[in-house]
């Protein structure tokens, strides 16, 4: 008997081993499984770090917003206490209206959304609030039933971790509202166009729905259904008693205004200027996704001033073979960006409009001149009353042809002084000043104006006077600025103010007063020049597209390349710089139309008369180193005891014109031509006579009352 008993107990201590190793086998086992499943679950404390990706928001000066920059998920952060009531409780009443009372799952809930979507057909889903944070957050869209059971685990951690408030505020800052919207405030601004707060509550209704099913209930794809929705949100209010029977009808029937913009994006050209600045200093990832909120120095009234008046005229332009124009409008004294239109139309296909002329590499044509003269009046080089002779002339380049340019028209105009030379846009005396000052004094000191593409004077010629070397127009305005700021350079600056996702100022913009490049005599003696409205009749006729009405101190100047494809019309005054280029993106030529108070100018013209409507007029300042004084017409040189048809002239005090030279003298007649033999030819038919003389800024002696002998060849005169 007891041989049978122990044999039994035998029998249950190897049952009972067996069993523990079973036990231990499933738990080990099911150990393992949890942690496959379970190693890579996020931590739910990241739900509150504010690392998720955050739109950054672009304004004008004036708060308005531009743009918003966001890499997949257009997001804005708002607090629970900017929220209004009527959202929250519309939220509640669709999503999870016992979500102050579960601790993350409402069973009640999900028989009730099971019984609602099978019998009553009402699509209404289980899911809490907390439940649908944790899966849009924290874990990835696929279905299976491992993220089921993450999402399980996250769900109570969620639930242990946070307050119910943080939990729903963390629900509207990262819950998906429909394309690129995530958020509740990136919603009411992309679709209703309005701040959460603002919100009605129609408007909240429909945003309340919206997060069940995104896309099925779009507003601007299905707008039927998304009224279908919202009413059944504001049903729902109504029977757990959240709102009156009044304040629900008054609500169904309220209409619903859409935003409806194709990209919400205002002054397109200039945003994404902004964002390479922006992208420079503080990388892609910040910008896209940092939260920044980023003040400019935009004006968008200004903007859309612009852009209407380009899109318009350019219109006009289209029989002169014009396809497009562009327009920058900076403030001198700053360099702040008013206005920035790089094309006529961001979003036409037709003339690749996201191509911005503003920033583009385009020849400048005569529109560079006044850089030229300034630099030779700078350095002493010539004068405002300096006497150019403007007939064909011809310039010896070393181991090359020589560079024989034109007049625009073939016109010529004969003895010509600085300022007439300058004001009616002639390219002789222009190429002569270029060729006084040396390509490498002007380049370096274009360059210190602003010009930044100009850089090896090997790879240029004399032409570049002419507009023969590609610029941007940001340059331009910043060198032009130099001449509308008495010669203080200020770089181009289209940021005021950048704050981060906190609110904390990084970046504040500060008035520094730029480097002096250009004496503030040399800058008032060119905006003299160019606000002469009398100077420039000779070509542009009085009273032209150049000359805004009730402004005289307005100075301009035009450019048209040698080729047809580049039209200029670049203008200033005290307080703005307004830069105009019309053309075509593909460098096709334009019409033969096209001139200096065509194409661009009208539309320079009518900006800057809008600019300057109800102004004051700003006179420049003639500063202490300027000295007017009267100098002969012929000679531009002192007026003598003796007298001579003089002009009034304004110059640099240590470079006041010199005593006048007589001009009767004895010079050497070539008397097949008629005219004077150069200095090494050997003309055998030649004599002495005494003939009224000039000397040009070349030291060229020019014979003003020599015969025209009939049939002699007119050849240029060679420059060396």
């Amino acid at each position: 008997m007891i041989g049978i008993i122990n044999k039994f107990q035998r029998k249950a201590r190897g049952k009972t081993k067996t069993g523990w190793l079973i036990l231990g086998a499933l738990i080990l086992v099911a150990t393992i499984v949890l942690w496959l499943l379970l190693k890579d679950l996020p931590n739910p404390k990241k739900l509150s770090l504010d690392e998720y990706p955050e739109a950054s928001q672009v304004y004008d000066r004036n708060g308005k917003l531009l743009y918003e920059f966001y890499s997949e998920k257009r997001r804005i952060v708002s607090s629970l206490n900017e929220i209004p009531d009527d959202l929250k409780k519309a939220t509640l009443a669709i999503e999870d209206s016992n979500f102050y009372k579960h601790i993350g799952f409402d069973f009640k809930g999900i028989l009730r959304g099971l019984y609602r979507t099978v019998i009553e057909k009402r699509l209404q889903g289980g899911s809490t609030l907390t439940q649908q944070l944790v899966k849009n957050a924290l874990l990835s869209p696929e279905r299976t039933w491992t993220r089921k059971i993450k999402e399980a685990v996250l769900t109570i951690a969620t639930e242990v971790l946070y307050s119910k408030d943080q939990i729903f505020e963390m629900y509207f800052n990262q819950t998906p509202y429909g394309g690129t919207m995530w958020g509740v405030k990136a919603a009411a601004k992309g679709i209703f166009n309005k701040e959460v707060k603002d919100l009605t509550l129609a408007e909240s209704a429909l945003l309340a729905g919206l997060p069940g099913s995104p896309t099925r209930y779009s507003p601007f794809a299905h707008p039927e259904a998304a009224k279908k929705r919202q009413e059944m949100v504001l049903k729902r209010m109504r029977e757990l008693n959240y709102i009156s029977e009044e304040v629900y009808q008054k609500a169904v029937s309220e209409p619903l205004n859409y935003y409806l913009s194709k990209t919400n994006i205002e002054a397109p050209h200039f945003v994404f200027y902004v964002k390479e600045r922006l992208v420079e200093k503080y990388g892609l990832k910040r910008v896209n996704e940092g939260g920044l909120k980023v003040t400019t120095s935009l004006d968008l009234g200004i903007q859309k001033q612009a852009e209407e008046i380009v899109a318009s005229e350019t219109a006009k332009l289209a029989k002169m073979k014009v396809s497009n124009g562009a327009m920058l409008i900076t403030e001198p004294k700053s360099g702040q960006i008013l206005a920035m239109v790089g094309s006529k139309d961001y979003f036409s296909n037709d003339i690749d409009g996201k191509y911005n002329v503003t920033t583009a590499l385009r020849q400048p044509g005569s529109s560079i001149k006044p850089l030229n003269y300034a630099v030779g009046i700078e350095m002493g080089k010539v004068t405002a009353a300096s006497v150019f002779d403007d007939n064909p002339t011809c310039f010896a380049v070393a181991n090359q042809k020589p560079y024989c340019p034109t007049n625009y028209g073939g016109a010529y105009h004969g003895i010509q002084s600085l300022r007439n030379s300058l004001a009616n846009s002639l390219n002789i005396p222009a190429v002569k000043v270029l060729k006084l000052n040396g390509l490498e004094t002007f380049i370096a000191s274009v360059s210190a104006m602003g010009i930044s593409t100009y850089k090896d004077p090997s790879q240029y010629g004399l032409s570049l006077t002419l507009g023969g070397g590609e610029v941007m127009m940001t340059d331009m305005a910043t060198a032009f600025g130099v001449l509308a700021n008495s010669g203080l350079r200020q770089d181009l600056d289209p940021i005021l103010k950048v704050e981060d996702n906190k609110g904390e100022v990084i970046y504040q913009y500060q008035f520094i007063p730029g480097n002096r490049v250009l004496s503030r005599e040399t800058s008032y003696i060119i905006t003299q020049i160019l606000s002469d409205d009398g100077a420039r009749g000779m070509v542009f006729g009085r009273g032209s597209m150049l000359n805004i009405k009730g402004h005289p101190e307005v100075a301009v100047k035009t450019g048209t390349t040698n080729d047809m494809k580049d039209n200029w019309t670049i203008g200033y005054s005290p307080d703005y710089v307004v830069a105009v280029w019309v053309g075509n993106n593909d460098n096709t030529r334009m019409g033969g139309l096209v001139s200096g108070t065509t194409g661009a100018a009208p539309i320079w013209n009518k900006m800057m008369t809008a600019l300057l409507k109800d102004k004051n007029v700003k006179k420049p300042t003639m500063p202490s180193g300027v000295v007017g004084v009267h100098v002969c017409n012929l000679t531009g040189l002192a007026v003598p005891e003796s007298g001579c048809e003089s002009h009034y002239e304004y110059f640099k005090k240590e470079f006041l014109p010199a005593a006048s030279y007589a001009l009767r003298q004895n010079i050497l007649i070539n008397k097949d031509t008629g005219k004077i033999v150069a200095e090494g030819e050997n003309i055998p038919n030649a004599e002495w006579q005494e003939h009224s003389v000039v000397m040009d800024v070349t030291g060229t002696t020019i014979c003003l009352d020599c015969p025209v002998i009939d049939g002699a060849e007119n050849k240029p005169v060679i420059i060396r």
